[in-house]
């Protein structure tokens, strides 16, 4: 497996599917994440371990993450928001465990029914049942803060909250923090202040950046996390996503604008674009109707493109 440079985790069949208005049949879901393992996808985002009634979506998320587990070299991620969806995750033998822990209250309270400490508390009994497993059997636990940048229902949100909750998260137990524009409100020097106070917090336990493009910045928000030497990304396939409890929180960036905008810089994501794009017609089959976004399906890839990984010294 060639090397990379940055890592393009997708999200959508998670992220992308909870906010659908219509269910994705499990085949297609099966049928999606093996076409995006094939073109070089190294960490997909399969489902979400939550009651189905909540999320009706993912009534089936054991049977996807045990069809993703099949394919060689994908790590396979899912996202848990409390005990029960974790341990049910650990079931199914997820490879790493994304808990969701807001740092708005408000946000909080609306999404997983706890407060932030709460959620910390949560987080560390999580890591202690991840830790009463044999070696081999433990996922990677990750703290997906969100609301980071600002809160819909809160607005601003204090930066040094965010600190304090990402190195609360570590001392509970997880192994890295990421940090989620859930709503769409970061701007550029926001995203290179704000993951250069967390790293001077965390050091190296910081890990990607979730970002939205709900206001038209997530690329230029992907530029800016470069900067501080930010090197995993989350993004949607066809720009699905958002998050339901959250309102006004639409689409992640687009994977395909992602894949190009990276290699076009020179940054290997060991993807090849044009299998991604051909993932759409899978997505666009599976759920009829819904709306799939990117500049690059719509405009193409541009003539004489070579990717990072294609060119020559």
């Amino acid at each position: 497996m060639q090397a990379i440079d940055v890592l393009v985790s997708e999200v959508g069949p998670r992220d992308g599917l909870q906010n659908t208005k219509q269910f994705m049949p499990t085949e297609y879901k099966k049928r999606w994440i093996s076409a995006g393992a094939a073109a070089g996808l190294r960490e997909i985002e399969c489902c979400s371990f939550v009651p189905p009634k909540l999320i009706p979506q993912m009534v089936d998320a054991a049977e996807v993450v045990a069809h993703a587990l099949t394919l060689p070299g994908l790590n396979v991620a899912v996202l848990a928001p409390n005990y029960k969806g974790a341990e049910r995750a650990m079931q199914a033998g997820a490879h790493k465990i994304t808990l969701t822990i807001s740092v708005s209250k408000s946000h909080s309270l609306s999404n997983v029914r706890m407060t932030p400490d709460e959620a910390i508390a949560s987080a560390r009994k999580i890591c202690e049942l991840r830790d009463s497993l044999p070696p081999a059997r433990r996922p990677k636990i990750e703290s997906g803060l969100s609301t980071v940048f600002g809160c819909t229902i809160e607005g601003a949100v204090s930066e040094d909250e965010v600190v304090r909750m990402a190195a609360a998260s570590i001392e509970a137990g997880c192994d890295e923090v990421g940090l989620a524009d859930t709503t769409g409100y970061a701007n550029p020097e926001q995203i290179r202040r704000v993951f250069r106070k967390v790293r001077s917090a965390i050091g190296d336990k910081l890990g990607g950046a979730h970002l939205h493009n709900t206001r038209g910045l997530g690329l230029a928000n992907v530029v800016a996390a470069l900067e501080v030497d930010v090197r995993t990304f989350d993004s949607s396939l066809g720009g699905l996503g958002g998050c339901p409890f959250a309102p006004g929180a639409t689409g992640n960036i687009v994977t395909e604008d992602l894949v190009f905008m990276l290699e076009s810089m020179g940054l290997r994501t060991g993807i090849d674009l044009g299998k991604l794009l051909a993932i759409r017609k899978i997505v666009a089959e599976g759920i009829p109707g819904e709306p799939l976004y990117g500049y690059v399906p719509d405009a193409g890839i541009t003539k004489g493109f070579v990717p990072a990984s294609g060119r020559t010294a």
